[in-house]
């Protein structure tokens, strides 16, 4: 019997083969554009160049646009919580850390063709007086950069964080009021129906609630476009769309949460309304005003995500993963 020496490496060999096989992976560059990173796979001069010329033109740019929605999130309660959409974002993000793709060595220039889309919806926000365009824009140049730095893959990956950033541009004033009216007359109906399966002698003509009161004149209680319940929509919509992202469901699960919005919006401004009619009847004019201006709006979104954990609580209990088993694996397992 005739026996073949091998030569078997040692742990040190197979280290230094390891690295120097990453080396010439790293050394060798793709077809696309210019490199960011040398061959150590650390971060180049030129890319962090081009990361403080890229922040630089960003705020020179959009300093002024920037400070517009810092008033509107200040001045409106409807976009109060335009401070919270880029940390919830970055969230995003990091949440979705474990399927970030990799970063590459060189630049996807098709990146520059979504930033050049930026500067023509500025261009078009100025010619015509767009706010909203205008800030919109910012979302398309934030998704045009990290196409250009990271490649198609990353930008993909980022795609629902980026597109959250939407939430934070307040609406067009005719788009404001496209939506207000048609919630205004679905919460005016269903409070005045609220009130009367209460017991309440309460009826509706337009967007105001006519109640009965032994103790004093017909209570008027006017449903104004800021009582509307958009706010309360825009922000369930936010926190559907974070949940949709970070928890992997299936798709009619996903459809079912989208169209479960709208009615979750309904039912919680019809609280905060029925409330401030019972408020207005039984306790005090201040009481109720104080109810409906200070507390009323952050407590209704409270009361949304709890009504939307109930959906999800639902969608939970709807239907069961169940788990497929041969029974003759089953048998031949207790026999062992």
């Amino acid at each position: 019997m005739m026996t073949v020496p091998v030569q078997v490496p040692n742990e040190r060999a197979r280290r230094d083969d390891a690295q120097a096989s990453d080396s010439g992976r790293k050394a060798r560059v793709g077809p696309e554009g210019d490199s960011l990173a040398g061959s150590t796979g650390r971060v180049s001069p030129a890319a962090i160049l081009g990361a403080v010329f890229l922040g630089g033109a960003f705020l020179w740019a959009y300093w002024p646009t920037l400070v517009e929605l810092v008033e509107a999130w200040n001045g409106e309660a409807d976009y109060s919580h335009g401070f919270l959409v880029g940390p919830l974002a970055a969230y995003l993000l990091w949440a979705r850390r474990d399927q970030f793709p990799g970063r590459v060595e060189r630049v996807a220039w098709l990146g520059l063709i979504v930033i050049g889309l930026s500067v023509a919806m500025r261009v078009v926000a100025s010619h015509y007086y767009l706010k909203a365009i205008d800030g919109w824009s910012i979302v398309v140049w934030v998704g045009g950069v990290i196409w250009f730095l990271g490649g198609w893959k990353v930008f993909w990956w980022s795609s629902p964080a980026v597109a959250f950033l939407w939430f934070m541009v307040p609406l067009p004033f005719r788009a404001e009021r496209w939506l207000s009216l048609p919630l205004q007359s679905a919460a005016t109906k269903i409070s005045v129906w609220v009130l009367q399966t209460l017991g309440q002698p309460a009826i509706a003509e337009g967007h105001t609630i006519l109640l009965n009161s032994p103790l004093r004149a017909t209570i008027q209680l006017e449903v104004e476009q800021a009582c509307s319940g958009l706010r309360i929509f825009v922000g369930i919509t936010a926190l559907a769309m974070v949940y949709v992202v970070l928890v992997r469901h299936r798709w009619w699960e996903r459809v079912f949460l989208v169209l479960s919005l709208v009615p979750v919006a309904l039912i919680a401004n019809a609280a905060r309304i029925v409330t401030t009619a019972f408020l207005y009847k039984y306790a005090s004019d201040e009481a109720a005003k104080k109810f409906a201006h200070d507390f009323a709006g952050w407590a209704m979104i409270v009361l949304a995500a709890g009504l939307f954990a109930l959906v999800l609580w639902y969608l939970r209990h709807l239907s069961r993963e169940v788990e497929i088993v041969d029974v003759g694996e089953v048998l031949r397992r207790r026999r062992r």
